[in-house]
């Protein structure tokens, strides 16, 4: 192997190794009952079992970490997009102290998603690529949409 091409080559592995020391965190904080979604509505069997599996890892506390996200760089893209989804809509944490009217919350937050996901937004396309078992059919859609529309109620 030329002299040029071995030094590239090691170079490389050592660059992979090295960043294997940046590690942000993987949490999965304690999940406080009184403060999750089904705290605050009615959440029917079939929604909770779409939600868990297109959802969750993304949007709760209830993260399932997959063996990637230990490896950089993956692990940042990750680790990333775990933490925005938590800061955009959290199951775990849906009641909070802060929140002043959870059933306007509610509202805006199904509204939101119900059109996240007629649009093709959630779940995330990339997050797909490797779950998919997450993906939403039409049947599923409409059926978190019509239960946001007609059966949140605040509990």
């Amino acid at each position: 192997m030329p002299g040029f091409l071995r030094g590239a080559l090691l170079g490389f592995c050592g660059l992979v190794a090295g960043i294997q020391l940046i590690r942000p965190a993987r949490t999965n904080p304690p999940v406080d009952q009184s403060h999750t979604l089904e705290a605050v509505v009615f959440v029917p069997p079939k929604i909770e079992s779409i939600l868990q599996r297109a959802c969750d890892d993304c949007h709760s506390d209830l993260t399932r970490w997959p063996w990637y996200s230990n490896v950089a760089p993956v692990s940042w893209f990750v680790i990333d997009h775990v933490d925005s989804g938590r800061r955009h809509v959290n199951f775990s944490e849906w009641f909070r102290r802060d929140t002043k009217n959870p059933a306007e919350y509610t509202r805006e937050r199904f509204q939101a998603m119900c059109r996240q996901m007629q649009t093709g937004d959630m779940p995330l396309t990339s997050y797909l690529l490797v779950h998919r078992t997450a993906k939403l059919s039409q049947d599923d859609i409409e059926t978190i949409c019509q239960w946001t529309k007609t059966g949140v109620l605040p509990n």
